[in-house]
């Protein structure tokens, strides 16, 4: 297993708790957009077992053109000891990234791409977008809908709606009005439907588009592929 050790280049406070961490790219390291790495702190594994503690699986939130690696993530006050050793980090400290790896690359089969994501889920679709905006081949549309209760929605510069490139961005801050729009989007019975966030969002959020007739293979999940039938098989139960 390849571990790459890089440094902290830049620390970005998107909203109150949400911070980005900017790394420096290790030579030779690579991702495709929607892709997910193993973070980890110093000390991770300097004993004979790793310490999953200091472990973390994170949504790159960058695509290699900006020419760092993105790690944005929520600090509450009350934290893990992995977020409370994170907050302490400064510029120029190290980092490690290993595993890395994308279950929601974009797929561009000419259908409309609908993106579902709750709170700072939203870090993971950043790079969709993006390369969707620099090239919109083979996509007809793609809309996001993010619900965040905080109202400190993330990223507006990039989820603003452009019409010209048939892109539409919309922010929700409660259930109500986030599931009546997932409905709504429901109805285009051949599009392709993303979903990222908890594990109890991504089975309500398919629950709700199987009983309007939405199918599995329509359904794109950032999980393991081992995990992925047991979350699209068990949602009408």
């Amino acid at each position: 297993m390849q571990i790459y050790w890089t440094k902290i280049n830049k620390i970005i406070d998107e909203a109150p708790e949400v911070k980005t961490y900017l790394l420096d790219c290790p030579e030779a390291f690579t991702w495709e957009e929607g892709s997910h790495t193993h973070f980890a702190l110093q000390g991770f594994n300097a004993g004979d077992k790793p310490n999953r503690g200091l472990v973390r699986h994170m949504s790159i939130s960058t695509i290699t053109d900006e020419g760092a690696i993105g790690i944005t993530t929520r600090m509450k006050a009350q934290c893990s000891e992995f977020k409370s050793i994170l907050k302490g980090l400064q510029v120029g400290d190290e980092v490690a990234l290993f595993k890395t790896h994308t279950n929601v690359p974009l797929q561009r089969t000419g259908k409309k791409i609908y993106l579902l994501s709750s709170g700072v889920g939203l870090a993971t679709f950043r790079p969709l977008v993006l390369n969707y905006l620099n090239n919109i081949d083979q996509v007809s549309h793609v809309h996001s809908l993010n619900i965040d209760s905080t109202k400190h929605f993330l990223f507006t510069n990039i989820f603003n709606s452009d019409p010209r490139k048939n892109f539409t961005a919309q922010f929700v801050d409660n259930r109500t009005d986030y599931y009546k729009e997932v409905e709504q989007l429901a109805a285009d019975q051949d599009g392709l439907f993303y979903i990222v966030g908890s594990d109890d969002f991504l089975v309500q959020n398919i629950k709700l588009l199987r009983e309007h007739g939405i199918t599995t293979d329509q359904i794109a999940i950032d999980k393991h592929e081992s995990q992925i039938m047991s979350f699209l098989s068990n949602d009408l139960q």
